[in-house]
């Protein structure tokens, strides 16, 4: 990627690698925090000039560490400096919303060096859809800026009547500072070493006079926050290196992105532009981090509870009952020129939101929770059968209503996703395909809580909604002549019938026959589908097909992820490490083994993966993915309820040890060791203090 980006909490920041923030970038980086850009130019030079890049390390997007030197200086035969004689050294993270930015200057010419070094800061304050070019609208005004003693602020007010300030400050007294352009004088003997320390605090509401942590403390305790993570998740070891390597980052990465606003951590969607919380997003990235770390899906239920829908609000896609799909906190928003307040415009983000509260239960026995949320779960039934099946015709359908929302609900929500084999696109109200078994899903998870905490009578009204539904399905989404089901119907009932990996989610959800099931599975892994880097959102040779696309050829990991998972549940561990195989080999071809929010559709034979030019990375539910491999390869599904575990461990082709320790199930914890010993697969349990049954496969 050509930017690099780090992230604490509710702050992040955006430069290029250089560490710099050009004025006027067109990708809009800046520094942002609330949905607001507090720092739109960030630049460091030597004596006036650009500095040379030598390297920039983003594996670790909590602390970035940029190596950088001078250019050659003469002018008319006299030298000002000589060409790489100065090491600039630019190390930054983030702690407790403050950004710290540390300049380490070495001197490795032989002999004592003059030069001024200058760094060049402005804030515009600008809200992030006028960043992006989404939206634009009433706004504020900057208010000014006020220098002080190492130190400069810049001031604005909203339109919304919110003051934002950002202060910067410095640790060494500077020759000249105004209004953001700050000049310093160095002198360095040979192999002498200088540093400077900037701290750069975004301030919204009345300017505090708050104390900052000194830099050795800050970093200490945002340390030792990332090794308290390290120690109480899932411990993963194989010697499959590959795997190994995209475990690791993928946790490293969902540590980044989680926030907390009050209701415990859940994972914002991800970096740079979606930073905030999302209903399906986040639902599905604690659905997937579930084996390494169940607190994070019991802090997303309760975020994503506490702005469940209670109106009928056209203008943000609400109604009672409903489970968000964004919320922005910017400029727009708080005026109400943009309805992301937040907005509610996603049909599936609602049964997710029961499908994880059922599955947070498999997993930790906790029925605390439902009893806690039982009116929340009750009104998301209700929202469900009254307001997402719009006609009465048991599938759950959406349409657009705010004149600023989104078209295609689905998480496939691009204008040109849902599209019928002639090209033409399908017409709302639209009925997803994976959407009606995320319901199936709910209704017979919710049927179990129910029945666990005695609701007998409620508990079999739902089983029996949901059978319907599955026979329903079938009779409606079945396309017998090409033994697949179609991504949906449309708004006159019609099968849009384009083959699509939507169908790869219902395996999950249990709402297949073993038949139905057998044929989804096979076409996931025909080269219609499969890339042999990963499943295709559409198969090659539909009308609508496109390799480059966003949704209509894409390889997107989060959506590989579901179907892997199906995959394992419905006993087809083959093709699901077919799909694992190929997503391992894609992420050897992506900056630090990270795999990005999608990559590009083509077929493996062009001899690399192609990254779609603007996904976002890290992403949370691709930071997720690989998290679902290891379930997947142990069989691994727990029953809280019940009190039982499902294993039915393998292992890939190219390995021949899996070590899985401290899952937390229940009240206790599972480790499970998996060995090749030639052509024979072996595996034992080397600790479950979960007095759980364990049941294989």
């Amino acid at each position: 990627m050509d930017y690099r980006v780090i992230k604490e909490n509710d702050l992040f920041m955006l430069s290029d690698k250089k560490g710099n923030i050009p004025q006027d970038h067109p990708y809009g980086l800046g520094l942002y925090m609330k949905d607001t850009r507090f720092l739109s130019k960030l630049d460091l030079k030597v004596n006036g000039q650009d500095l040379v890049l030598l390297s920039s390390d983003g594996a670790n997007s909590y602390l970035s560490t940029i190596l950088m030197t001078n250019v050659h200086m003469e002018t008319e035969s006299k030298l000002e400096l000589w060409r790489e004689s100065v090491e600039i050294e630019r190390k930054r993270f983030i702690y407790d919303d403050v950004l710290y930015e540390s300049i380490k200057l070495t001197n490795y010419y032989p002999k004592p060096v003059t030069f001024q070094l200058s760094v060049h800061m402005d804030a515009d304050f600008m809200d992030m859809f006028v960043v992006r070019g989404f939206q634009h609208g009433e706004l504020g005004r900057r208010t000014g800026n006020i220098n002080g003693p190492r130190t400069v602020s810049f001031h604005y007010e909203g339109a919304d009547h919110i003051k934002r300030t950002t202060v910067i400050s410095w640790d060494r007294q500077e020759e000249t500072a105004n209004d953001g352009d700050v000049m310093f004088n160095v002198s360095l003997a040979h192999g002498q070493t200088e540093t400077i320390t900037f701290t750069i605090q975004p301030q919204i509401g009345e300017v505090k006079h708050r104390h900052v942590s000194s830099p050795q403390a800050a970093v200490e305790l945002l340390q030792q926050s990332y090794n308290a993570w390290a120690n109480r998740i899932t411990k993963v070891q194989t010697d499959y290196k590959p795997l190994q390597s995209l475990i690791d980052r993928g946790l490293s990465d969902l540590r980044i992105l989680l926030t907390d606003l009050g209701y415990g951590s859940f994972p914002v969607a991800g970096l740079p532009w979606f930073g905030v919380p999302f209903g399906r997003d986040s639902l599905i990235a604690a659905l997937q981090m579930l084996p390494f770390a169940p607190e994070v899906a019991k802090g997303t239920i309760r975020t994503l509870a506490s702005t469940q829908g209670k109106a009928v609000d056209p203008w943000r896609d609400e109604q009672p009952g409903k489970i968000m799909h964004e919320i922005r906190y910017g400029e727009l928003a708080n005026t109400n020129q943009v309805p992301f307040t937040p907005y509610y415009g996603t049909i599936d983000a609602t049964p997710l939101f029961l499908v994880l509260i059922a599955e947070y239960v498999k997993w930790t026995g906790d029925l605390s929770l439902v009893r806690e949320l039982e009116q929340s779960i009750e009104d998301a039934l209700l929202w469900i059968d009254r307001y997402g099946d719009r006609d009465g015709d048991q599938f759950v359908e959406y349409h657009q209503e705010s004149s600023k929302g989104i078209a295609n609900q689905g998480w496939k929500d691009s204008a040109d996703s849902v599209v019928h084999r002639n090209g033409d696109y399908a017409q709302t109200p639209i009925a997803l395909s994976e959407v009606q078994g995320y319901v199936y899903q709910a209704k017979q998870g919710v049927a179990e809580l129910y029945e666990a905490l005695g609701r007998i009578g409620e508990a079999d009204r739902l089983r029996k909604e949901a059978e319907a539904l599955k026979v329903k399905f079938d009779e409606q989404f079945w396309m017998e002549d090409v033994q697949y089901y179609a991504i949906a119907l449309d708004g006159n009932k019609r099968q849009v019938g384009t083959i699509t990996s939507n169908p790869g989610h219902i395996l999950l959800t249990g709402m297949l026959d073993e038949v139905k099931a057998e044929a989804v599975a096979r076409m996931l892994v025909s080269p219609v589908m499969f890339s042999g880097y990963g499943i295709r959102t559409m198969g090659a040779g539909e009308a609508g097909y496109n390799p480059m696309s966003y949704h209509d050829g894409s390889i997107w990991p989060h959506d590989n992820s579901l179907s892997i998972l199906g995959l394992s549940k419905t006993g087809h561990q083959e093709e699901a490490g077919v799909v694992m195989t190929g997503l391992i080999a894609a992420a050897e071809h992506f900056e630090y083994n990270r795999l990005p929010e999608l990559f590009c559709g083509y077929d493996r034979s062009i001899g690399r993966a192609v990254l779609y030019p603007v996904a976002c990375s890290p992403q949370a539910w691709a930071a997720g993915t690989p998290l679902t491999f290891v379930q997947a390869l142990l069989g691994l599904f727990p029953d809280g309820i019940h009190r039982k575990i499902h294993l039915s461990p393998t292992l890939l082709p190219d390995m021949n040890e899996l070590s899985v320790s401290n899952i937390a199930i229940g009240d206790g914890i599972l480790s499970i060791r998996v060995e090749r010993a030639g052509t024979e697969l072996n595996w034992s349990i080397t600790e479950n203090t979960t007095g759980y049954e364990i049941v294989t496969r």
